[in-house]
This record gives C-alpha cells, structure tokens and sequence, in this order.
C-alpha cells in the first residue's frame, strides 16, 4: 500500500450493502481504504472507491478463518490503521435443525470468531498508539430471540454485547467502540440467506447509504451505539420490555419459511 497523508480505514464486507456504503463514506471523508470480501466483486467495488480519491487496496479473504483474518491484516503492511470497520457478516434462514451445519458454523465462525479475531489484533495496534475508531456492525436482530434465524440474531447478540463490553474496557485508552444496529436493509443479505420466501425478506426495507451514514457519523463522533430507522428504534424498544417468548412469536411471523404468501 502507498504511502499517503490521508488516514487508513480498514472494512470488511465492502463489497456490497451496508459495507459498500461505508467504505464510501471513508473515502469521501478522507480516508485510505483497505477492504475485503470473500468474493472477486471486492475488487470491481475497489475501483469504484478509487474514484473518490481515495488509495485503495483490495484482498479477497475468507474472513470466517484465522488465515483469512491474518491474510487482511498483513495487507496492511505496518501502516496504521485509524478505522476498523468491522461489517463481514453472514445470515441463515430455516429452522436450525433444518441447516446444514457447516453453514452454521460459517454463520458464526464470521459474524464472531473472524471479527473479533480482527478487532483483537488490530485493536492491540491502536492501543499501543492511543488512537483509533472501531464500528462493528451488530444489529437489532440481537435484542429479540432469532426464530427461523436462532443462529445468526445469537450471533448478533454476542456482537452488540460485546460492543458495549470492550468500549467501557477502553474507556481512556484514545480508542473509541461504536455499535451500528440496523434493521432489515436492501441488500444482497436475504436472497444469500435463503429467505426470499419469508415476509421479512420480501418486505420493504432501509435504504444501506442511510445506514451506512448514520454508522460513520456514529464511528467519527465516538458514539456508544446508533439504531437507525424510527421504526427499528421502536422495535429496538419493544423488544426490551416484552417478554421474550412474545418477540419470538412475533419474529416467527416474519421469517418463517413460505411466509412471504401468508
């Protein structure tokens, strides 16, 4: 990577949706970009934050593996890195005796072990520093019981917890923790979970620039967490209060095979 007076972002999951947008939003805020995906698009996506004047490098990895992980973070070459966006995600619809196990275990192996993989060693750099912003991108599905999505809203769970977690544990350090928890979205995620038969994946969904913005205004000004949406915001709420049995009923509703025809 160039060597450059312009600050280096790191984001995972840029190479469609909410990730796509955030690295936008680097690039047209000043930053350098270093962004991955586990799919060749990653490098058309690159191009595309080049013409916003931003250097970038692009690394196809599988981030649901340690080598994966260690494969990104060596393409930083020793150059610091500012901002982590921690965005790689990977949902799973069905009933969980209905998945097949080995997409299971990607589902967790990148929404958890791969990110928090990342965020430890890029995290111990920028505490050796004192310097640095880190978004992970959890969700509002953590706050209500997954049914039809037990693993990945559990999934999400663990990231919003740990958001929280790790912040407080930095509190003083120069380093910041910002937990961006959208709502369903208009991104590629529902039709790669298998869910375009569900109420939810055929339904009216969040803009992911909006998103995005919103998760790097947060990241910039050192904000704890952003919900956004008013919508997701009331769920958030709801979700909070009632008992969990009722939210998961209700999440039965929207992501229940087949019941997009309901």
């Amino acid at each position: 990577m160039p060597s450059s007076n312009r600050q280096l972002a790191i984001v995972t999951g840029a190479s469609t949706g909410i990730g796509y947008e955030l690295a936008k939003c680097c690039a047209e805020n000043g930053f350098d970009l270093l962004v991955c995906a586990d799919e060749p698009a990653i490098h058309e996506a690159a191009g595309a934050f080049r013409q916003l004047g931003a250097s970038v490098d692009a690394v196809q990895a599988d981030l649901a593996t340690l080598e994966g992980v260690d494969k990104l973070y060596a393409a930083a070459k020793g150059r610091p890195v500012e901002a982590l966006l921690a965005n790689a995600g990977r949902g799973l619809g069905k009933g969980f005796l209905d998945q097949d196990f080995a997409e299971v275990r990607r589902v967790v192996d990148t929404n958890v072990t791969g990110t928090i993989y990342l965020i430890h060693k890029v995290g111990r750099d920028m505490r050796s520093r004192g310097k640095g912003s880190i978004l992970i991108t959890g969700s509002i599905a953590g706050f209500m019981p997954g049914t039809y999505q037990a693993v990945y809203n559990a999934s999400k769970a663990f990231l919003d917890s740990f958001s929280f977690a790790i912040r407080h544990e930095l509190t003083d350090t120069g380093i910041t923790v910002s937990c961006l928890m959208p709502g369903a979205t208009e991104t590629e995620f529902f039709e790669r979970a298998d869910m375009m038969d569900t109420k939810i994946g055929t339904s009216k969904k969040d803009d992911p620039a909006d998103v995005a913005k919103r998760g790097f205004q947060a990241m910039m000004n050192g904000e704890g967490d952003v919900v956004t949406g008013w919508q997701n915001k009331l769920q958030s709420a709801i979700a909070n209060v009632i008992p969990s049995g009722w939210s998961a009923e209700m999440h039965r509703k929207q992501a229940e095979p087949g019941s997009a025809s309901a």
